[in-house]
């Protein structure tokens, strides 16, 4: 397939210059990173942009860096950077084993994580792991910048709150003060390539302190605050999994789609909090199945 729109194409190599083009065109231009998505919508004509501004030539957006216990992801950074990096997988292996569930290694070594969150659909593999962490992007305008926890990023699928000459430059994502295990699961249809029918991250600290995200089961990317209060303090024994369990259907919102109806997708939800917090359990202690195994 060729791309048949016609539009300005700009390879920056400095942000500034980036974000005043940005302004310059407003909404009629789009920003390009991996490009994954774009080039998908370019294509098919559900994006008419008259301006394209390519961003793989500022550098300092391509840093992966760990420092003052918070990990900072360029947003250039790929999801392959994310898992060659031996940092990532000791000191984020929420984050590590999030990155190993997008789409296949082709798409990986273009797709980077700020360009997932700025995609903002619902089944987006990395944002219930930015959640778990309480992850802060980093936003600049042409005459501002500003720092934005995660949650406050979304609105609703494939809507943000960026403002239109805005651009996030990175993410900046502490990692937890207290020891913890933690564990992503994703349903998806079959072995391969396919986008979530649901997904659950779940990270469970010393004194069974738990944090409890999902995706694609609602608009955005749902923190279940009410499991994680019947789960605070307590060991996961199967009636008090079986308790939390029916707190799901209170906190996610599933539709039926092509992927999956919503009632299937509330049940599995039920079961992969069960399998998620006893394997992060397990890894808390040093134990459970390696990171990347499929449990579902």
């Amino acid at each position: 397939m060729v791309i048949a729109l016609e539009y300005d194409y700009f390879k920056p190599t400095k942000l500034r210059d980036a974000l005043a083009l940005k302004a310059r065109y407003g909404a009629e231009a789009q920003f390009l990173a991996g490009g994954t998505d774009l080039i998908v919508n370019l294509l098919d004509e559900t994006v008419a942009p008259k301006a394209v501004i390519d961003l793989k030539g500022i550098k300092e957006l391509s840093q992966l860096q760990f420092k003052n216990r918070r990990l900072w992801v360029g947003a250039l950074v790929t999801f392959s950077d994310l898992l060659a990096s031996r940092t990532v997988k000791q000191r984020f292996p929420l984050l590590w084993e999030a990155a190993g569930e997008v789409a296949s290694v082709s798409i990986r070594n273009r797709a980077t994580m700020v360009g997932n969150i700025c995609s903002c659909v619902p089944c987006m593999d990395s944002a219930p792991a930015l959640v778990i962490h309480e992850a802060v992007a980093i936003i600049q305008g042409s005459r501002s910048k500003r720092n934005l926890p995660i949650n406050e990023l979304f609105l609703g699928p494939r809507k943000t709150s960026l403002a239109e000459d805005e651009v996030i430059v990175g993410l900046s994502i502490p990692r937890p003060a207290k020891k913890n295990g933690t564990c992503y699961l994703k349903l998806k249809r079959y072995r391969g390539e396919d986008l979530s029918q649901a997904g659950v991250a779940v990270m469970v600290m010393e004194r069974y302190e738990y944090r409890v995200a999902y995706g694609s089961v609602g608009p955005v990317p749902i923190r279940a605050r009410s499991i994680e209060k019947e789960l605070k303090g307590k060991k996961p024994t199967p009636a008090l999994l079986a308790t939390a369990a029916k707190l799901v259907e209170k906190e996610i919102a599933p539709i039926t789609d092509v992927r999956a109806s919503k009632e299937y997708r509330l049940h599995i939800c039920e079961v992969m909090l069960k399998r998620a917090v006893e394997t992060a359990v397990s890894r808390l202690k040093g134990k459970g199945p390696k990171l990347g195994t499929r449990l579902i």
